[in-house]
């Protein structure tokens, strides 16, 4: 076991923290469209998310390698650097669950440790490179080509049953969506628990503990992956209600080829070490599964505000890392200072989240309201054969016509 300060416990123990949040923040990501579309009940889909976090965090650490020694210059980052990181980091998490926003964590934590290192050691021990090709465009790319697969696969999916009977074809797909949500668990946390991995592996090396270039140590991959487990078990309620919900109205065909779209991207970032964010792709594929039906459409208010949400992750965890290294900077009682901004923040937000509370019993209850483009474009666009809006308008009678009067007809009684 590796010898240890008291600050580097500190941030170890701040870093599962963060894990933590990661779990219970991007739970959506792989049960949001099998709990929305009744494929599983909550808790269960949750607990089997858990389970496969868990063992995918054992799958690779390529992932943890890009930020434990690619991001940021390992040499002269101090672990009160990472330790500002992830108070940026943990309290942009909360906020957007709070508001019940599907934003990065990853982006989140890659925001702190850039704000922070900046903040100690100027904008040269910062890996540019790095982060335009490896964290940068994979954002960008990663919505847009699993929204294009999740739209294409939709398409192929109801093209298939189209001449096969809807029930069966529904618990076929309901199956289905299990097997690849399970793939996205296992994606989730083969991509999300090494982040964890890497900043630990980060603060061992800053702190003398590990020799740089080491990769994670055995505890550090069981403690990450258990973490993020635990936080995916108690489930992210608000952010699985926006994910299923929110953003369109999902049948098993789509939640299937969604999650399945989405596995497949994560599973292909992590293997070429691109430190992708899950939300980004899951928030794709749902919303490219949502335009793949005929009449399904994408509420695009709840869209705008997620991709604001997007946009402002790097740089507002970079500036709350910044000022926390800025703070830290002053000495052990800088650090404790934070320390304790950073738990008596974390409490008032979940004090506040308690006002209206989200979870198994009431996540799939409410409904985002859908905003002006997107009634727009539901009253234009017909919906597909067997759907429930066809089957109501077929059940509504014609209204009464006016019958013709017969001119010899003798003259009807005054009432």
């Amino acid at each position: 076991m590796e010898s240890f300060s008291l600050i580097l416990a500190i941030v170890v123990v701040t870093a599962l923290a963060f894990d933590f949040t990661n779990g219970f923040h991007d739970t959506a990501n792989a049960m949001a469209t099998t709990i929305s579309t009744g494929a599983l009940k909550p808790k269960v889909a949750v607990a089997m998310s858990a389970a496969l976090n868990l063992v995918g965090a054992f799958l690779s650490v390529e992932v943890a390698n890009t930020i434990s020694k690619g991001l940021v210059d390992e040499n002269g980052i101090r672990p009160e650097v990472i330790f500002a990181a992830l108070v940026g980091a943990i309290l942009w998490n909360l906020l957007t669950w709070l508001v019940g926003l599907p934003s990065s964590s990853s982006h989140a934590l890659m925001g702190g440790l850039i704000g922070a290192t900046i903040a100690s050691a100027g904008t040269g021990a910062v890996h540019g490179d790095v982060l335009v090709t490896k964290v940068l465009i994979p954002a960008i790319a990663a919505p847009i080509v699993a929204g294009l697969a999740a739209m294409l696969a939709t398409r192929f999916s109801y093209a298939l049953s189209k001449d096969t009977d809807g029930e069966a074809t529904r618990k076929g797909y309901r199956a289905g969506q299990i097997a690849s949500a399970g793939l996205v668990s296992l994606a989730h946390g083969t991509n999300d628990a090494q982040k964890t991995m890497g900043i630990i592996t980060l603060a061992l090396i800053a702190g003398g503990s590990i020799a740089p270039g080491s990769n994670p140590p055995v505890w550090v991959i069981l403690s990450a992956g258990l973490a993020i487990a635990l936080g995916t078990y108690l489930g992210g309620w608000r952010i699985i209600r926006t994910m299923g919900k929110g953003l369109t109205e999902l049948q098993p065909q789509q939640g299937f080829a969604a999650q399945t779209s989405a596995a497949t991207v994560i599973l292909a970032s992590s293997h070429l070490g691109f430190s992708l964010s899950t939300t980004h792709s899951v928030s794709g594929s749902v919303m490219g599964a949502g335009l793949g039906r005929k009449g399904g459409v994408v509420r695009w208010s709840t869209a705008t505000r997620m991709f604001v949400a997007w946009a402002l992750t790097l740089p507002a965890a970079a500036l709350v890392g910044a000022l926390a290294e800025s703070v830290t900077d002053l000495g052990d009682w800088g650090t404790a200072l934070v320390a304790v901004f950073l738990i008596a923040s974390s409490a008032a937000i979940w004090k506040v989240s308690r006002r209206e509370v989200v979870d198994h019993s009431n996540v799939n209850d409410a409904e985002e309201p859908a905003g002006v483009v997107t009634t727009a474009i539901a009253a234009v666009t017909p919906p597909p054969a067997g759907t429930v809006a066809e089957d109501l308008t077929a059940t509504i009678p014609s209204p009464a016509t006016t019958p013709a009067i017969d001119p010899a007809a003798p003259p009807a009684a005054a009432v």
